[in-house]
């Protein structure tokens, strides 16, 4: 009689129509597959039970989590080699019907139910957020709370060691030889050149996470910030740093929904990693929110995840894994719709930088450092929570690679009723200077905090080269090239 890793082969390859690219291991000890490949370890029949009561990539996913289902190798390879067959498949899928009715697959399963025993399919792992356990209507205020507690209230212990002392939880900017930390902050940086930002001014920070842009903003430009976050384990250890920092009276955070903030106008907004969770619904009000809340002529910079626009964007749903363990409610959308609802909310667009190769480099950067401090991440999240933070980021780098998702930084400007934005004319030199890594200055000086230039010409350099917009700093003539991302970190 054949094991019990041969029998769950072939029937997946009846149900998948292709033979399995890697190896399985069963658990009575039997193994079978393609040798020299990452190994999918079935640990027990809950496994089977799982995927048979919920098939497709929800029941793989509970059968991770709970530790059911376990990878030895590499898990990249893995997650290329599954895709072929699983979620990138020429075949379509077969709905429930249409299974039913064939007789190779329902042998198959038949085979599998066999396999798995008569016991009932075990509960979701308490680590899933299910549609029922969701209050209000979607993107409604309460149930955007609860959708971001569910992320990020996870404990900022865990998040240090998986973000790095940086803190900061969006794509890193990378230029060759560089570090996570040396990467976020010239992310940071770049955003600051991009909005404009010197002494005096007012930033609000949407999204402010644990406050690392607040921070950066406030000690590198000199401006008042006002963060708003929805999570109070953020918000309650960006204090904390501000008072450590001595930055206490020009960094306020607070609880707070972006759409409750009344104490405009700012003559600058960030938005970083933020609007992901505002929904296709929201989205135009959110835009006009941020539009509503900035002074003429105060910049936006949105940085932000888009998916592949799809022919029919009626059709589009939210990964079920992502919406039930990552980022409950969540939704991407297509840069470009993006940019027309920024446009419709009356913002002027002037520039989109897009990342995507930057955000895989900085994925697989939390990726080993989740997988460095495994034993500690379990013992502060539990090893279910860490199974879905390493599922999560390592499917995502891979996501990022082939292109099925990016991330852009879009920069709109609300340009007075004169047409003068205040914008230099190539605004590409923002990605000069920070390539240059004259980072953590600010102004258009690399050397002055203040933003006047060393020569004390900056009223001459605005009258040449800048109509419409600041003086440029030294070096700053756009000839330095943009950086290149490394090949491996």
């Amino acid at each position: 009689m054949h094991g019990a890793a041969q029998r769950l082969a072939t029937h997946a390859e009846q149900i998948l129509g292709a033979p399995l690219p890697v190896r399985l291991r069963a658990w009575d000890g039997t193994e079978h597959g393609p040798p020299g490949t990452p190994v999918i370890v079935v640990r027990n029949r809950r496994a089977l039970r799982r995927i048979l009561f919920k098939p497709g990539e929800l029941g793989l996913v509970r059968a991770w989590v709970a530790g059911d289902l376990a990878v030895e190798g590499d898990l990249y390879e893995a997650l290329e080699l599954l895709a072929g067959v699983v979620w990138e498949s020429s075949r379509p899928p077969l709905g429930p019907l249409a299974a039913a009715r064939d007789p190779q697959v329902r042998a198959a399963a038949l085979g599998l139910a066999r396999l798995a025993g008569p016991l009932p399919p075990p509960p979701p792992p308490p680590e899933e957020a299910p549609l029922r356990r969701r209050l209000g209507s979607r993107h409604s205020k309460g149930r955007d709370r609860q959708a971001i507690s569910h992320h990020y209230d996870v404990g900022n212990d865990f998040y240090e060691r998986v973000l790095g002392p940086s803190m900061v939880y969006s794509c890193a900017y990378w230029q060759d030889g560089a570090s996570l930390e040396s990467a976020q902050r010239d992310k940071l940086d770049l955003i600051c050149r991009k909005l404009g930002l010197g002494p005096g001014m007012r930033l609000l920070d949407v999204g402010c996470g644990w406050g690392s842009m607040a921070l950066h903003a406030a000690r590198e430009y000199g401006v008042q910030v006002v963060g708003v976050t929805l999570s109070r384990e953020q918000a309650a250890y960006a204090r904390r740093r501000a008072a450590e920092q001595g930055l206490a009276d020009r960094v306020e955070i607070r609880v707070q929904d972006y759409r409750d903030v009344r104490d405009g106008p700012y003559d600058a907004i960030s938005s970083i990693g933020m609007a992901e969770h505002v929904g296709t619904v929201r989205y135009l009000e959110y835009a006009e929110d941020l539009y509503a809340l900035l002074k003429p002529g105060g910049r936006l910079l949105n940085h932000q995840i888009a998916r592949r626009p799809q022919d029919d964007e009626s059709a589009y749903h939210v990964d079920a894994f992502i919406d039930a363990y990552v980022f409950p409610d969540g939704e991407l959308a297509p840069v470009g719709s993006t940019v027309t609802q920024l446009e419709r909310a009356g913002f002027e667009v002037r520039d989109l930088e897009a990342l995507r190769e930057h955000y895989a480099l900085t994925l697989r950067a939390w990726v080993r450092n989740l997988q460095t401090h495994w034993e500690e991440c379990v013992r502060l999240a539990g090893a279910g929570r860490a199974r879905v933070w390493l599922l999560y980021m390592a499917a995502s780098a891979l996501s990022f690679e082939r292109n099925r998702i990016g991330v852009n930084q879009v920069l709109a400007v609300r340009t007075p009723a004169e047409g003068r934005p205040g914008l230099p004319l190539r605004t590409r030199k923002w990605t000069a200077l920070s390539a240059r890594g004259d980072t953590g200055r600010g102004g258009t000086s690399p050397d002055r905090p203040d933003g006047a230039s060393r020569d004390g010409r900056q009223d001459e350099a605005r009258r040449r080269d800048e109509p419409y917009g600041r003086a440029t700093g030294p070096g700053d003539d756009g000839a330095t090239p943009a950086p290149r991302s490394p090949e491996s970190v």
